[in-house]
């Protein structure tokens, strides 16, 4: 069992008084090997997956008792209710949910113009928080392969929130680095999924154009009581390895990576991944991320078991800023089927097709995409480092 340095389940908790907070130390949260759990976790077949339903692995009680006293202490900026949630008819089956305040009350984007831009410290960046939000900072135990390269990984409150739960992971913050996926934030991502005994905890990353509104490299997770369609969807193989694969069936094809769980084989997958988004990063090419348990690649149906992990990678068209007048904006969970609207009205009268158009509008030109195709491709024969 994953514990803190201090064994007592309140650690990751703040002092009640509110001048003790800045001064307090943020926590570590401990785990190892046998904490990430690779197998056995699947959708219960006649209960919803809220998190009262499931069991919790220590990283569940960890996170969502130290969220949900952030709740009550009101360091959100709105209080989230339970949302409004419709599964469009059609078959996609995307997961539309009704988020009118976090439409409203984000923090707006920063002014973006490229995909490499250089981090700025005079913009809002996660050195300037409030004391209080952060939760606590994953800690890698020797036993994990990777761990040469360990990061310290805090784990902070997203004020305007998804859904419940939804926090960021923000490598080493004081290094100012700017939103450009690293292979130590990857694997403290998938490792997260890994450490959730809930199928539906999912982390996701947005590049700069991606719909990125913060240049400070963090990465999304959170739960979502519902399947997805990117956990099932079917594949097939684009290289003769069979590391990389071409997720069908959706609106925005992406490109999918697969592994069974936690060695070896995950730390090759993080070296490929992170090797794709160089390419994009560099060729100014704005990608959108999604990590989630699913199943293996290849022909799948939707009783397919939760075999592993799907890390799925989109690369798409440049978008700075946020349309407001869409009824939402396509990012990481929208490509991934989780749809947050931010209106009643576009609630109420969303479609699948119009849905998908969104999306789609999303896509790179065919012949833009055929070529980057093809450059990921070449890129997963060659060896790790």
């Amino acid at each position: 069992m994953a514990l803190p340095h201090d064994s007592n389940e309140t650690s990751y908790l703040l002092p009640p008084n509110n001048d003790d907070w800045d001064r307090q130390a943020i926590p570590d949260f401990v785990y190892g090997q046998k904490d990430l759990m690779a197998e056995g976790i699947q959708w219960p077949r006649n209960a919803p997956g809220v998190l009262e339903a499931l069991p919790q692995s220590p990283f569940d009680a960890a996170l969502c008792s130290a969220w949900k006293q952030r709740v009550e202490l009101g360091l959100f900026r709105y209080r989230l209710r339970e949302l409004q949630t419709q599964i469009l008819p059609g078959a996609v089956g995307f997961v539309a949910q009704l988020n009118v305040e976090r439409g409203v009350q984000r923090r707006r984007p920063q002014t973006i113009k490229s995909v490499r831009q250089a981090f700025d410290p005079e913009q809002f960046n996660f050195n300037k928080i409030q004391p209080g939000e952060v939760l606590f900072r994953l800690h890698r135990e020797p036993d994990l392969p990777g761990t040469l390269l360990q990061e310290d990984i805090l784990v902070v409150i997203n004020v305007s929130p998804l859904e419940w739960g939804h926090v960021l992971l923000v490598p080493e913050p004081a290094r100012g680095l700017p939103q450009r996926l690293l292979p130590g934030a990857l694997r403290a991502g998938i490792e997260a999924v890994l450490l959730s005994l809930h199928p539906g905890f999912r982390v996701g990353f947005n590049s700069l154009g991606g719909l990125a509104s913060v240049n400070h490299l963090h990465l999304h997770g959170y739960y979502l009581a519902h399947r997805l369609p990117v956990e099932q969807a079917p594949s097939e193989p684009l290289d003769p390895g069979g590391h990389l694969h071409l997720l069908q069936g959706l609106p925005a094809p992406g490109f999918l990576f697969y592994t069974r769980g936690p060695g070896l084989d995950l730390e090759s997958l993080i070296c490929r991944v992170c090797r794709a988004t160089d390419y994009l990063t560099d060729h100014e090419i704005a990608h959108n991320l999604f990590v989630t348990r699913g199943a293996p690649p290849g022909k799948t149906s939707p009783s397919s078991a939760l075999t592993g992990v799907r890390v799925i990678l989109w690369a798409r068209k440049s978008c700075f800023g946020i349309k407001d007048g869409e009824a939402f904006n396509v990012a990481l969970c929208e490509l991934a089927g989780h749809l947050p609207v931010k209106t009643s009205q576009d609630f109420s009268s969303l479609t699948e097709a119009a849905a998908v158009a969104l999306i789609q509008d999303c896509r790179l030109p065919p012949s833009q995409a055929e070529e980057v195709q093809a450059a990921l491709v070449a890129l997963m024969s060659q060896k790790e480092q």
